[in-house]
């Protein structure tokens, strides 16, 4: 019988996709007052290799990736997303989305994404929130799975995510 064992802390990380900067500074604002000050360690860049929220949000679209430096607790973390879908809500205009953000958490095995919509791939974690696997730790890198999205595998978002790694493996020691 395998014995349950008290899990690690993580590093939380949100993927911010806009278009309007106030709002990006706003809903940025509203995160760090939940989960305390990001990291120095930022990185935005055009959200490009898909239209998937074109209709809603309108276009040109960027990303933003924030880290946070406090390690947070994975028991609850489906608690983040439901946060992070309130916030989504403030920034709606005639029921659309303004910003869509997505939080997950780096470990030293892999970046997890957070979810609310079930594919098979996706783990069902509790309060209507699924988890996904987006990228693995393995030869001193992160590396994509078959169904990681095409910017999560991009050499900048891994380069990204490496060094929030780094900052996690610092941390934790």
């Amino acid at each position: 019988m395998g014995e349950l064992i008290q899990q690690k802390p993580v590093k939380l990380i949100a993927s911010i996709i806009f278009k309007d900067k106030e709002v990006l500074a706003d809903a940025e604002g509203k995160l760090k007052k939940l989960y305390g000050p990001g990291e120095e360690l930022e990185l935005t860049l055009p959200f490009d290799k898909t239209d998937y929220y074109y209709p809603e949000m309108g276009e040109p679209l960027e990303r933003k990736l924030i880290c946070f430096k406090k390690l947070v607790n994975k028991e609850k973390i489906e608690g983040i997303k439901i946060a992070s879908n309130r916030i989504e809500d403030l920034f709606k205009n005639g029921g659309k989305r303004s910003i869509n953000i997505d939080p997950g958490y780096v470990t030293e095995a892999k970046l997890v994404l957070l979810t609310t919509k079930d594919y098979t791939h996706r783990v069902y974690i509790g309060r209507k929130i699924f988890a996904e696997s987006a990228l693995f730790f393995q030869n001193e890198t992160f590396n994509p799975w078959p169904w990681t999205y095409p910017d999560y595998a991009s050499d900048e978002m891994v380069g990204y995510f490496n060094k929030v790694r780094a900052l996690y493996m610092d941390q934790y020691k």
